[in-house]
């Protein structure tokens, strides 16, 4: 497990490339359109190149036990997550309730959540991420999409499957069972990349900070959804944990993955449909600047 120190070292590192990602973004360099493209680069190639290098390891029985955890973990976190959007918001502005909703089941637990998890517990972090990460994503492509849609007939099993970042969990998943290894030119050049993921996903969610709207962050429905998002639901993962009596790194990666900030996709997806996209920008924006406080703080209850 991390020290303190390491932690402390850990957040310092990602204020200062969200620092820079605010000022490029501030100062013109990094443009709405180029926010885009970094989002895509990060999703379609830096994040599975990433995980497919985690992956890159002997297999023991221990690792198919902490896999298969989180995975039901994580189908856990979003059952519970879904029906607490339901609940906890209907006494919220009409107009914020969808945002609030796909904000609560759709975290950014794959962009920041897991070269955070890499960074406190290395590979195996970024392994269990990556199995965390295949229950979100089905939800997001599926439910969380409906949110905005309001329409029968949402789901697109290819559109999952066919999603770069489950494509290299299968893949990932091959190449550590089936006796077979990759060549050293391969190996080092999807670890040249997929080390890239930190520095671009920090100045990505600084470019996204850039944008806060301070009057919408400021609005009481944005802080009561940051609190459900980054202090109500780990909270309720680290308590369920605690009572199943879960392996402390299972646990660990778990929570942390759960108090992850809202994911861009919640500012893209209001925009496209028609949702209030200047709200979902902020709950995005005030709940990512955030996260670097309440990373920190999980930290010291796990660790």
């Amino acid at each position: 497990m991390a020290d303190l120190g390491s932690q402390i070292h850990l957040v310092g590192k990602l204020f200062i490339l969200m620092s820079a990602g605010f000022l490029l973004r501030r100062k013109g360099i990094l443009t709405e359109a180029g926010k885009q493209q970094l989002t895509d680069l990060i999703i379609d190639l830096v994040l599975p190149c990433s995980i497919v290098s985690s992956f890159l390891t002997e297999l023991t029985v221990k690792q198919i036990r902490q896999a298969l955890a989180v995975f039901l973990l994580s189908i856990g976190t979003q059952l519970f997550s879904c029906l607490l959007g339901y609940i906890a918001y209907r006494r919220c502005r009409e107009e914020h309730r969808t945002v609030m909703q796909y904000g609560t089941v759709c975290s950014n637990s794959g962009i920041l959540g897991t070269p955070i998890a890499e960074g406190l517990f290395g590979a195996e972090g970024t392994y269990l991420a990556a199995i965390f990460l295949i229950p979100l994503r089905v939800v997001m492509w599926t439910l969380g999409l409906s949110f905005f849609t309001r329409k029968a007939g949402t789901f697109s099993l290819k559109r999952i499957v066919t999603h770069p970042c489950i494509a290299a969990v299968g893949i990932g998943s091959l190449l550590m069972v089936l006796p077979v290894s990759l060549p050293s030119l391969a190996v080092d050049c999807l670890h040249t990349i997929g080390v890239c993921n930190t520095a671009l996903a920090m100045l990505l969610i600084g470019g996204i900070a850039a944008d806060m709207d301070l009057r919408l962050v400021l609005h009481p429905d944005t802080w009561y959804f940051t609190a459900i998002r980054l202090l109500l639901l780990p909270l309720a993962v680290f308590l369920i944990c605690g009572v199943l009596g879960t392996d402390p790194l299972v646990r660990n990666v778990t929570v942390i993955l759960t108090a992850m900030p809202a994911g861009s996709t919640t500012s893209i997806l209001a925009l496209k449909y028609g949702g209030d996209a200047p709200f979902a920008s902020a709950c995005t924006a005030l709940t990512t600047v955030l996260s670097l406080l309440a990373v920190p703080v999980w930290c010291a209850v796990l660790l």
